[in-house]
């Protein structure tokens, strides 16, 4: 990127086709996204104002994050925020990157609860289990009047990331972050609902994944074990008694890992029935457990 006149076009041509030599997945759309957030303006403005140059504290600014993503750090570690669910999350690289697939959990849950409050009764409450960012708890007490969060993390950065979110979003009196071992801190508690998108790559695939993701994300976030399964295990063993009599625990789940989940809830005593929730692509991707 020599020194001369930077106009939003020539950038863009410029990054694009720097992206694309780097394996990009996305060059186009990402030099566009960087160059908007610099400027603090939408994707329509860039193309309205494809002659304007850039001043020079600008045109740093846009180097900076050039380099960070040609290196492929995911782009939302680049800008440091992800939208989810219609909301601004705050991202660190202690955290997951929230992902358009766990808006189903989300959702499920926010259908569930509203019936639920529908019907009357008491405050509801949730736990998120694996919090990250918070994007799941913070999201269903977004769309939902009445309830309250219990959300878990054993990394104390991301638990702080989660308070830090709750903060931004208006909803810090509405929830607790805990730093700990899935339901561990949760003794005595009982909710309404529990969720959680818990590590579910086999450790094994994790060497096969994006650049972007085995490098950058957490892997204490990816690694579900062996099998994948394993905090699945945890989860069903433990999550199924600190719910309320017609509760629901719902998790996210990995490619193929639906009927096994499903199964490994069903063996406990609490769980009278499940159901396997597909996204839009068709892929089993929630499972959901219901108490009596």
């Amino acid at each position: 990127m020599a020194d001369s006149v930077w106009t939003i076009a020539r950038l863009l041509a410029w990054t694009t086709d720097f992206f694309r030599e780097h394996g990009i997945e996305n060059p186009r759309l990402d030099a566009e996204v960087l160059l908007g957030a610099v400027l603090g303006k939408d994707r329509m403005y860039l193309y309205v104002h494809f002659d304007e140059p850039l001043e020079p504290a600008e045109l740093a600014a846009f180097r900076s994050h050039v380099k960070e993503r040609a290196a492929h750090v995911p782009l939302a570690y680049v800008l440091g925020t992800r939208e989810f669910m219609g909301l601004d999350f705050c991202v660190t690289r202690d955290t997951l990157i929230p992902r358009p697939d766990t808006e189903l959990l989300v959702q499920c849950a926010v259908d569930f609860l509203r019936a639920r409050t529908a019907a009357g009764g008491d405050e509801r409450s949730i736990a998120d289990i694996g919090t990250g960012t918070g994007a799941i708890a913070l999201s269903v007490l977004h769309y939902t009047e009445g309830t309250r969060a219990d959300a878990v993390d054993i990394s104390p950065a991301a638990a702080e990331v989660a308070r830090e979110n709750a903060a931004r979003l208006g909803l810090a009196e509405r929830i607790e972050v805990y730093v700990g071992d899935l339901t561990a801190p949760l003794t005595g508690h009982s909710y309404d609902v529990i969720l959680s998108n818990p590590p579910y790559i086999p450790t094994a695939d994790i060497a096969t994944l994006m650049p972007e993701v085995r490098s950058y994300e957490p892997h204490l976030a990816l690694d579900g074990g062996r099998d994948g399964l394993t905090l699945y295990r945890r989860l069903a063993a433990d999550a199924p008694a600190l719910l309320r009599d017609g509760g629901m625990l719902a998790v996210e789940v990995g490619i193929h890992e639906a009927r096994d989940v499903a199964h490994l809830m069903a063996a406990h005593p609490r769980i009278v029935c499940t159901e396997i929730k597909k996204d839009l692509g068709g892929i089993e991707r929630v499972v959901v457990g219901y108490t009596e």
